[in-house]
């Protein structure tokens, strides 16, 4: 279970803009590994689209593994 924090109020905008930057940064690191574990659980870039609510070309976009160009 995840215990949730106060969060800051809105009349305190340098707080707040700090909690949603956060906030932002978490979201971002949970999708990612949540869909790394997908991939490797032979999930579709349609089947991740759909959960994510979003059309698997634009799961794909976001979040495929970019290969490095050693060129």
């Amino acid at each position: 279970m995840v215990e949730h924090a106060e969060l800051p109020s809105p009349d305190d905008p340098q707080a707040a803009l700090a909690a949603v930057v956060a906030l932002r940064r978490l979201a971002n690191q949970l999708e990612r590994a949540a869909v790394d574990h997908a991939l490797r659980n032979g999930w579709t870039w349609a089947q991740i689209g759909q959960a994510l609510g979003v059309s698997a070309q634009a799961a794909h976009k976001k979040l495929a593994q970019k290969k490095k160009d050693h060129s």
